[in-house]
């Protein structure tokens, strides 16, 4: 139940888009929102561009800012990804992103986090232009997902929490260096 509250918080918070922090490509994201009872703030907000054509704009929330990825990464506190999409794209492509973004940033996979992933994978469905997607991470319960305005469900765990935000901010990132230069507010 928690997650599913979660999830639609998210979800709320984003459609609502109070104080606006910062805008790419026509999306405007808030300067903070409240995950239970704690704040996070914008870190960086980035826009992923696959050739000439714009996918998605993303913004990262931390408990506070940092553009340290090992930093951001070692630390157990809450944060959130949020991807609002500015094209469509279809769920064989997102599949395909995570595997790679995977195998390129998280060293020694273990057969649970593929499984995850693979769990993670079957949350998937097609995302169309103005929907978003999202990960708000709890250390008390793990990462709920949140899927063209739907909440999925959760995946428990931090290993599982910090191989998909290492798919944006680890050494290979699957958007680029730029998008993770961005994410991480070194604009």
């Amino acid at each position: 139940m928690k997650r599913l509250f979660c999830a639609a918080l998210l979800f709320t918070l984003l459609c609502l888009s109070p104080a606006q922090a910062a805008e790419l490509a026509g999306v405007s994201l808030p300067e903070s929102v409240e995950v239970g009872a704690q704040k996070l703030v914008l870190n960086g907000i980035a826009l992923r561009e696959k050739f000439v054509f714009d996918v998605y704009v993303a913004g990262l929330y931390l408990t506070s800012k940092s553009s340290d990825p090992e930093a951001i990464l070692q630390k157990e506190a809450p944060r959130m990804m949020v991807m609002h999409f500015v094209r469509d794209v279809d769920a064989k492509a997102i599949r395909e992103a995570w595997i790679e973004g995977l195998e390129a940033n998280v060293q020694g996979i273990t057969p649970e986090l593929r499984d995850q992933f693979d769990q993670l994978n079957a949350m998937m469905s097609d995302i169309k232009e103005g929907q978003e997607m999202g990960f708000t991470y709890d250390p008390a319960t793990g990462t709920d997902v949140m899927v063209a305005g739907v909440a999925k469900g959760g995946i428990p765990g931090k290993d599982f929490a910090d191989a998909i935000l290492a798919t944006w901010i680890g050494p290979k990132p699957g958007p680029g260096r730029s998008f993770k230069k961005q994410i991480l507010g070194e604009n």
